[in-house]
């Protein structure tokens, strides 16, 4: 009854008229107030927070940054958020299963929890979790306006966990009122709602999101389905106090449930079972924006919670929970004190705990840390650069001191060498250092990342195309290990515990392209390789290849619109997805084999209701070969599905 109330409000509020208007609709003899976050007036999908911790474009570093707009997540279609990372080069996905199964994205190369996640600009990572990683799996395309990644470290501007990259992706805020529905193989129905009013005063909006499937086996050897059901709600709200400040503030809740495949007695190997997990997730932010000019200042204060609930069964007692939480308080600015010179600078204290239950068996623990930092640029003609430096102090290991720095000259009109070299570090997470099987020793991770390419254009030219080589060193890299002594840090560890053992070296080439050749024609591909490569020396892995990280990883994109936006005329596209053959283990004797998955999708414009919002319907067949293939070993992945729905824009 939920599914169907929540369409049924989706597609009533769609059809009614709006009140809601853009402040820039206020009567034309009126003066209209130059808010702070009208300081930037540029297309917002060549903006980029992910290199300075403020807006700034993305021409201007020499770090290489993709921006998918809401324009383009909407054309992709479906609610797969992996579907839309994968247009990004050196990005690839392993899954346990299907929609809403535990999900990490390695950026080039890198462990899926060297990645830094903000969502509307809050750290989402499950401090629960054995790594502190987030699960792209909780995290749907549904109701995202944009989502921008760097590629390689930038503890300079984020401290820890920036490691590898930073994504940010930032909900939908925008007035008026929209939504889709849709409909599809292995009983899966998706929905989202938008909208939002604006004005002088403020703005004040939100969205929602509910998705429902079936599923299939997560455990290919598997026959039962295994379906995933997830609520979430978004909201976001301004309030303009003066021409140079105002009050901001956002607030995420989401929750599902996930049938997932165990490891049942007696052979203890991946098969059917009727477990669940439940998980909720709520995340938010307050703060203040002031923008003097020459001196802009954004601060506040946001928190985020992430509560997982394992049932052997629906109706029993779990028997594992777990609850991680973390509170940070930041100030960021840049000050242009004069000419081409910018200063960024910014501090903020990050407070995280956890405790987590298993079979009755309570682990509890927090800490908190502590990061400055002073980053300086130039922007002359087509010269930009930045060079800065961080300390970030850890309750409990110290204090660690990361640089970095970029430089990008333009050599002809839109023609732009790039050149960056990045540190980053990620702390160890409180289950690896306070668990059962904790080492309250550990030190953080560190690596070095560098990069030199050349780009034409960015992905809002008509034709773009860049060629970035890039190779990250890291060591102190976090482990388990098991204890048959127990002396050291095995010392009442009988089962094993952490250390740092590992090294690594990741590197390779990247390749983004895209073009407009005609009106409603757009081309579109990213491919990387990528070398990532085992470099602990003295252990019997020594020279192997990380685990689940393929060589190759390529998408090819196009989307045709014979006559754009006339009424009854389809758009036609599609995305062809060639991954490599990867290794499941470290000691590569499990083999995880290449594919190649093609999604076919269609849409047509239907004109407009009340007066003013675009109707369209779209389908889709995604995997439309059935090709059969796994991300991580014994997990089957979606086989062809067709989706079909209505789209109303505002």
């Amino acid at each position: 009854m939920r599914t169907f109330l929540f369409l049924g409000g989706s597609i009533l509020g769609l059809t009614a008229p709006a009140y809601a208007q853009d402040a820039s609709d206020a009567d034309a003899g009126a003066d209209e107030m130059v808010l702070a976050s009208d300081a930037f007036e540029i297309d917002e999908d060549a903006i980029t927070i992910t290199v300075t911790g403020n807006p700034s474009e993305v021409e201007d570093t020499g770090q290489p940054v993709t921006v998918i707009g809401a324009e383009e997540i909407a054309q992709i279609q479906g609610p797969d958020l992996t579907r839309v990372l994968r247009r990004v080069p050196g990005v690839t996905i392993n899954r346990t299963g299907g929609l809403g199964a535990t999900t990490g994205v390695s950026v080039r190369g890198a462990s899926n929890d060297q990645l830094l996640v903000l969502i509307d600009g809050v750290r989402v990572a499950d401090t629960a979790s054995p790594a502190g990683a987030f699960d792209f799996g909780t995290l749907t395309s549904s109701n995202l306006a944009k989502v921008e990644l760097l590629r390689g470290a930038n503890s300079v501007i984020w401290g820890a966990d920036a490691l590898a990259g930073v994504l940010v992706a930032s909900t939908v805020e925008r007035s008026g009122l929209g939504g889709s529905v849709e409909a599809g193989s292995r009983s899966t129905v998706a929905s989202s709602i938008e909208g939002g009013l604006a004005g002088d005063a403020g703005f004040i909006g939100g969205s929602a999101s509910y998705l429902t499937t079936d599923g299939f086996s997560a455990a290919a050897n598997g026959t039962e389905p295994d379906g995933f059901r997830q609520f979430a709600v978004n909201g976001r709200a301004r309030a303009y106090i003066s021409r140079t400040f105002e009050l901001i503030g956002s607030l995420r809740y989401a929750e599902g449930t996930l049938d997932i495949d165990g490891f049942p007695a007696p052979s203890f190997t991946l098969a059917d079972t009727d477990e669940i997990q439940e998980t909720s997730q709520l995340s938010g932010n307050v703060g203040a924006i002031y923008d003097g000019g020459a001196l802009f200042l954004r601060g506040g204060y946001s928190f985020s919670d992430t509560a997982r609930d394992n049932l052997p069964g629906p109706g029993q007692a779990a028997t594992f929970e777990s609850d991680g939480h973390s509170d940070r308080l930041e100030l960021r600015g840049e000050w242009r004190p004069i000419g081409p010179l910018i200063v960024n600078f910014g501090a903020e204290n990050l407070w995280s705990d956890y405790e987590s239950t298993s079979y009755g068996a309570t682990s509890s623990a927090d800490t908190s840390i502590f990061g400055a930092y002073v980053q300086a640029g130039i922007e002359f003609g087509g010269l930009a650069g930045h060079v800065g430096v961080r300390q970030d102090e850890h309750e409990d290991f110290g204090g660690a001191t990361s640089f970095g720095g970029d430089l990008t000259f333009e050599i002809v009109p839109n023609l732009r060498l790039r050149a960056s070299v990045g540190e980053g570090f990620k702390a160890p997470s409180l289950y690896q250092l306070y668990s059962d099987y904790g080492n309250a020793i550990l030190q953080p991770e560190e690596s070095t990342s560098y990069d030199l390419g050349i780009a034409y254009g960015t992905r809002t030219s008509p034709f773009y195309a860049s060629v970035t080589a890039f190779q990250r060193d890291s060591e102190n890299l976090i482990a388990f290990v098991g204890c048959p002594v127990q002396t050291g840090i095995c010392d009442n560890r009988p089962f094993g515990t952490y250390d740092n053992v590992s090294q690594a070296r990741a590197r390779g080439v990247e390749v983004e392209a895209g073009a407009t050749p005609v009106n409603g024609l757009t081309l579109r591909a990213a491919y990387a390789y990528t070398e990532a490569e085992d470099r602990s020396t003295g252990t019997a892995n020594f020279g192997n290849e990380l685990a689940r990280r393929p060589s190759n990883a390529a998408t090819l994109s196009v989307d045709w619109a014979p006559l754009p936006d006339r009424v009854g005329v389809p758009v036609i596209g599609g995305d062809l997805r060639i991954v490599g053959e990867a290794f499941d283990n470290a000691a590569n004797t499990v083999v995880l084999d290449g594919y190649t998955v093609f999604d076919l999708r269609v849409s047509m414009p239907l004109g407009k209701i009340a007066g003013e919002r675009p109707v369209e319907i779209f389908a889709r067949a995604e995997n439309l070969f059935d090709e059969e293939y796994q991300t991580a070993a014994g997990y089957a992945q979606a086989p062809r599905g067709i989706f079909a729905g209505l789209r109303v824009g505002l």
